[in-house]
């Protein structure tokens, strides 16, 4: 279970928070070095998405780290540039949040770029700035920024990186953003966002409002079935990646790739009806699908 944050260490609130996610973060069967680099990395982008949601701890102890005034300390944006100040500074200085200094030893290790974090941060930027988005491409570019660069990074940190399992790779992390997406309609929607796209929106007849309904209706059903198969078709297009590599990261990588196809047939098995709440998978599906990933079946 995640921790409440404290305003007194921050750093430990944002890295207590990867118990509770949907995947491991630096599971114990990977070697220490790399579960040391996934979980500085995983701090950066825990970090950056607690800024885009407001989700930071109470107290304001992040902003003071970064710089920030107490008088903007709610301004997310002025927090995202500070944060992006800061990363630079993991490259060329000393940064100054703990959560990045974690990040600096890990950066030069890996021989780490910039651009992946950058990414991260751009995602945030523009849910703060983007809140519906007209087509699937339009999506598969937000994707772009905020999911791949983490496949990358784990690339990256394992030393595994090139061209074609990058390509692979992205296309499991645009899947399991459009997974997470579905999973979170409700939620989003209380955010005002919307990661349907509204070309999709209308050809299934599904309007916002239909969203905010405490089950979904047949229209939304149809909808979210259909994302759901688009998830599934990115799976099974980036799901090579798992035969292309050995070891421990083999077994990392299909618990993504099985995740991801585990949560798809939760939705389904809800009958695509999302709104009450994510629909999760239980682990012995789950196992199942590490099984099926592993031997390149599913």
């Amino acid at each position: 279970m995640t921790r409440t944050p404290t305003a007194r260490d921050p750093e430990r609130a944002t890295l207590d928070k990867a118990a509770g996610e949907n995947f491991p973060v630096a599971p114990f069967f990977l070697p220490r070095a790399w579960r040391v680099d996934l979980m500085a990395v995983y701090g950066f982008a825990r970090l950056v998405d607690d800024i885009g949601d407001g989700d930071l701890a109470p107290g304001g102890a992040d902003a003071r780290l970064l710089g920030v005034s107490p008088g903007e300390a709610e301004d997310r944006l002025v927090l995202l540039d500070a944060l992006e100040a800061d990363l630079r500074r993991v490259f060329d200085g000393t940064p100054r949040h703990p959560l990045l200094r974690r990040l600096q030893p890990t950066v030069r290790r890996r021989s780490l770029t910039p651009e992946p974090f950058l990414g991260l941060i751009a995602a945030n930027r523009q849910d703060q700035l983007v809140t519906r988005y007209e087509t699937c491409d339009d999506l598969l570019a937000y994707c772009e920024l905020s999911a791949n660069p983490v496949g990358r990074l784990v690339l990256a940190v394992t030393g595994t990186s090139t061209p074609e399992r990058i390509r692979r790779s992205d296309a499991v992390c645009t899947a399991l953003q459009i997974i997470e997406h579905l999973q979170d309609v409700a939620e989003d929607l209380g955010r005002d966002r919307i990661y349907l796209p509204a070309a999709d929106m209308k050809r299934f007849h599904v309007q916002e409002s239909d969203l905010a309904a405490p089950t979904a209706g047949a229209s939304v059903r149809a909808l979210v079935a259909y994302e759901a198969e688009r998830a599934r078709g990115l799976l099974n297009e980036g799901a090579p990646l798992v035969g292309s590599v050995h070891g421990r990261l083999k077994l990392l990588l299909a618990g993504f790739v099985a995740g991801g196809r585990a949560a798809v047939h939760a939705i389904a098995a809800a009958e695509y009806d999302v709104l009450p709440g994510p629909p999760k998978p239980g682990k012995t599906r789950l196992l199942r699908e590490v099984g099926l990933t592993l031997r390149g079946e599913g």
